[in-house]
């Protein structure tokens, strides 16, 4: 079961900096305030069931009497926090059920189910109901790619970062077998975290063919940030793009790279559309720009490299691999597909090297060991068959 937070570029904005991205963005030729307006698609204005701000994040009765049976408020944090992951997660848990629906925080614990950002945004309310430091952050998984009516959907992730003072940082993550410590991680401010919210509910509404209120709440998103918010701007595009108003879009787009360089979703969507527009020579300037930025992302490399192996063509596995492994150092599972497509090639030397490195990197005992049990038998198995 998937728990990654979902939408047209959603849950976290693109991370990866868009530095030495070449070539100025082109200037959106339509006002910002006549996109936002959207009355060429009938949206003018607020959502039927606005949500405040203040609500998304707010503590509800239930919340607090949770807390006071479970939460031992005079301990210290570590212990009030191990209390708390118990009750939500562990042997007293609510029983959280993972839908693709975002919900406040009352609204998630009540229901006991909702989303990644929304186990995000009650674990959070809770631990500071308790008095504990909780804070939101983004998370650079690797790109997970889509295609859907025409536009690219990436998903993306968001977690809680607890700061424990001297016990260190500790993180919440709901989608934990797809965390992993050696991913980048940007603390978010609530604000941001809010203009998330509002972010996946457009989303959402969208897929229900409800362009009215998707428009409304990107809406919201990208007021409540202050413009500065890129997955909204991008799926506010997406719906432009859909209804044909593809001059609207490539300005959606636009200002979406106007809020954050480096994010890629956007210039996808902006090479498909210039396609679609036959606008031929643009198509291919975004297009170089996304493949240039792709391949600085040492996850995106390691896909090539597996799509590489694969095809047993472990000389170009070999070249994306090394170039991963430069870029993100402690990621065990580039080092033992390095060692692999060496072996594949023969070359024991280097590929016990490399499948040292990855059990040398590996974040847990039984990952240590699973590598070196794999080591022996695939070295063993090489002996033999030489």
């Amino acid at each position: 079961m998937s728990q990654r937070h979902r939408n047209v570029m959603v849950a976290a904005a693109v991370l990866i900096a868009a530095a030495g991205v070449a070539g100025a963005w082109e200037q959106p030729e339509i006002a910002k305030e006549e996109v936002l307006g959207a009355e060429l698609l009938g949206a003018t204005g607020g959502p039927k069931e606005p949500i405040a701000p203040r609500d998304v994040l707010a503590l509800s009765d239930e919340m607090r009497e949770f807390l006071r049976e479970h939460v031992n408020f005079g301990a210290t944090d570590v212990f009030k926090l191990a209390q708390l992951t118990d009750a939500v997660m562990g042997r007293a848990s609510l029983g959280l059920e993972y839908v693709e629906s975002t919900y406040t925080a009352a609204e998630t614990f009540r229901h006991q189910r909702g989303n990644c950002i929304s186990f995000a945004i009650m674990f959070a309310v809770l631990c500071r109901g308790a008095g504990i430091g909780a804070h939101f952050q983004e998370v650079d998984i690797p790109p997970d790619w889509s295609i859907r009516r025409d536009v690219y959907v990436l998903n993306r992730h968001i977690n809680v970062r607890v700061n424990l003072g001297a016990a260190g940082i500790h993180i919440v993550d709901f989608n934990i077998a797809d965390f992993k410590s050696t991913f980048d991680t940007d603390e978010i401010s609530d604000r941001r975290t809010i203009a998330h919210f509002y972010n996946n509910i457009g989303f959402e509404r969208m897929e229900e063919g409800d362009t009215s209120e998707a428009v409304a709440f990107f809406r919201l998103a990208i007021e409540y940030s202050d413009g500065d918010f890129s997955p909204a701007w991008t799926n506010l595009g997406s719906l432009y793009r859909q209804a044909g108003h593809l001059d609207h879009a490539e300005a959606a787009f636009l200002y979406a790279l106007k809020a954050d360089r480096g994010d890629d979703v956007a210039m996808s969507n902006l090479v498909s559309l210039y396609g679609a527009m036959g606008q031929d020579a643009k198509a291919r300037e975004y297009r170089k720009r996304v493949d240039e930025h792709r391949m600085r992302n040492p996850y995106y490399r390691y896909k090539l490299a597996t799509d590489a192996f694969l095809e047993r063509d472990y000389d170009t596995a070999i070249r994306h691999l090394k170039v991963a492994t430069r870029r993100e150092r402690k990621e065990d599972e580039f080092y033992f597909l390095l060692g692999l497509s060496h072996l594949m090639k023969g070359n024991e030397k280097e590929a016990r090297k490399y499948m040292n490195k990855a059990e040398l990197v590996a974040a847990d005992a039984a990952q240590k060991d699973r590598y070196s049990t794999k080591i022996d038998m695939l070295m063993s198995a090489s002996q033999k068959t030489d």
